[in-house]
């Protein structure tokens, strides 16, 4: 026998096999990533652990969110450090330590090509990174602010998320024909739960428009129609659907320029007017239609090169802040604050719709925001905390808002999808029994509760995006305390659920079914004050459908 053959045989098919680090499972597609809908090319790219964690080099984690990282060679200890926030993983370890708390951990810190890779989703969870995840094309998306677009889907428990032409100020618009048979009027009447909303994000074309029906309107009104049709057949009453995803519009207006999602190119008008089709699509279902705007967001990135000659961060760049890959409007400004209302008012005062939505796009959590000129220049009251100052402002859009929807159309419902956690009870003794490294109140500057009990909304919708098990911000807890703000007061309460987890292997083992979900709507059932619920979102309800969800929707909706 030539052994010389042999051993080299054995070489070449040795080689041909795949090459296993420790805990790694190959992947036949390479996992690719982006921050902020910007690819992010790692030296060492992300891989999948054969428990199911992605993990991925820290350097992600401290571009995405400006976090500290330490590697102690001599533990093997990562220290990741983000605000107050403290972060230590120890390599073969099970448990983490978060803010001095054991924490437990299913894939620890591993060094792979001599770069320290971490747990991506518990990391993000922890430090406020959203992230999400497509199955069939193993492509990461990380966001930076509250999400995606809509309701922020925010990462918990840190958290769910902008030149100088005459603008008219009250814009007026074609009031298109819109036909009016019987639409529910979710009355919220108590144990009723009338409200069986699903949000519809518009933003980089998640649930509709798809990106292959850019310019065809006949397309793009199918997809609509279908959309609608899967969702009612699941249940769903009510769609909540963004018409205002980066300082553009998906109708005609007078101020802001068409969305790029319709086109993709903003400012090209798209040979139709969908939020006209979209209204009478709905109520020819039978169905509510809420227009979702995210007030204070201006793109989705850092660039303004694409942008059309009327987006409001080229008219007004004096208006706009850059808060880490994102502009934003400045809400310490009173012109920029009414610009806002104008653009929501010309969608009020144009279109039968059944509702004004606001998701948590107020103040970015967690980054630098350059406002000191705004605080100093308009600051009338003499407020001494910027915080307070910046809280007094939201407060102020928020009221006056309201107070214009309730002139034009008192029929309009008027309300908000804060982040979950209003304050955690380490910072107010009145807060939830919370642990979370973000609030609506100390780093968004929403203070729902005022809004809540001075009576300028109709709703709220806090986005509670996490299981009846997560320690840090059990679902339940959550709920109950929302229970009880609304409690005395005309303000309905709707429960923002995180369909989107459902299915998602990057999830924890309560997420790989459609239970959970199902378990929440039932644990809102103990209460009176819960009015309904708006799940986030569509597609991975009724297109996605894991572990047949839209079905276990209908039949708990139906009984």
């Amino acid at each position: 026998m030539n052994y010389r053959k042999w051993i080299v045989g054995l070489l070449v098919i040795m080689l041909c096999l795949p090459v296993w680090t420790p805990g790694v499972r190959a992947a036949s597609v390479q996992i690719t990533i982006e921050l902020d809908g910007e690819t992010l090319n790692p030296d060492v790219p992300p891989y999948i652990t054969r428990t199911n964690v992605t993990m991925v080099p820290a350097g992600v984690i401290s571009q995405g969110l400006g976090a500290g990282v330490k590697w102690d060679q001599a533990s093997k200890t990562a220290t990741i450090s983000k605000d107050n926030n403290i972060l230590q993983l120890t390599s073969g370890k099970t448990s983490a330590i978060v803010n001095g708390a054991s924490v437990r951990l299913d894939t620890s810190v591993q060094i792979t090509q001599g770069r320290v890779m971490v747990p991506l989703r518990f990391v993000s969870e922890q430090l406020g990174l959203q992230v999400l995840w497509d199955q069939a094309t193993k492509h990461i998306s990380l966001y930076s602010g509250k999400e995606i677009g809509g309701p922020s889907t925010p990462a918990v428990p840190s958290v769910p998320s902008v030149p100088t032409p005459t603008v008219p100020p009250t814009p007026s618009v074609p009031i298109p024909t819109v036909p009016s048979p019987t639409v529910p009027s979710i009355p919220g009447a108590k144990t009723s739960k009338a409200m069986k909303g699903a949000w519809v994000s518009t933003v980089y074309n998640l649930d509709w428009p798809s990106t292959s029906s850019a310019g065809n309107p006949d397309k793009q009104k199918k997809e609509f129609d279908s959309l609608l049709d899967k969702l009612k057949a699941a249940g769903f009453n009510s769609v909540f659907v963004q018409v205002r995803p980066s300082g553009d519009a998906l109708y005609p207006s007078q101020i802001v320029p068409w969305s790029k999602v319709l086109s993709g190119t903003q400012g090209k008008e798209p040979g139709y007017d969908p939020l006209a089709y979209m209204v009478s699509s709905a109520h020819s279902r039978g169905m509510q239609l809420h227009a979702w705007f995210n007030p204070f967001r201006a793109t989705t990135d850092a660039s303004t090169s694409s942008l059309a000659p009327n987006h409001v961060a080229k008219l007004h760049p004096d208006w706009i802040v850059k808060a880490e890959n994102k502009l934003y409007i400045n809400p310490g400004i009173p012109e920029a604050r009414q610009h806002i209302i104008d653009t929501v008012m010309e969608v009020v005062r144009g279109y039968d719709i059944d509702g004004v939505h606001l998701d948590d796009y107020f103040y970015p959590s967690n980054v630098a925001f350059a406002d000191d000129t705004a605080f100093k220049t308009f600051n009338s009251q003499g407020i001494s905390s910027k915080g307070n100052w910046r809280r007094d402002n939201i407060n102020q859009f928020i009221r006056q808002l309201g107070q214009e929807i309730h002139a034009a159309k008192p029929s309009v419902s008027y309300g908000v999808s804060p982040f979950g956690v209003w304050r955690n009870k380490k910072a107010d003794s009145t807060g939830s029994d919370t642990t979370a490294g973000v609030s609506a109140y100390d780093d968004m500057y929403a203070d729902v509760r005022t809004w809540i009990q001075s009576g300028w909304i109709d709703y709220v919708a806090p986005q509670v995006y996490w299981s009846l098990s997560f320690s840090a911000a059990r679902y339940d807890k959550l709920v109950d305390w929302w229970v009880n703000e609304v409690k005395g007061t005309k303000v309905k309460l709707y429960i923002g659920l995180a369909s989107y987890k459902v299915g998602d292997t990057k999830q924890t083992a309560e997420w790989q079914s459609g239970d959970q979900i199902i378990n929440q709507l039932k644990y809102n059932e103990k209460y009176d004050e819960v009015a309904g619920s708006i799940l986030f979102r569509a597609n991975d309800i009724v297109v996605r459908d894991p572990y047949g969800l839209a079905s276990l929707l209908s039949f708990y909706f139906k009984s």
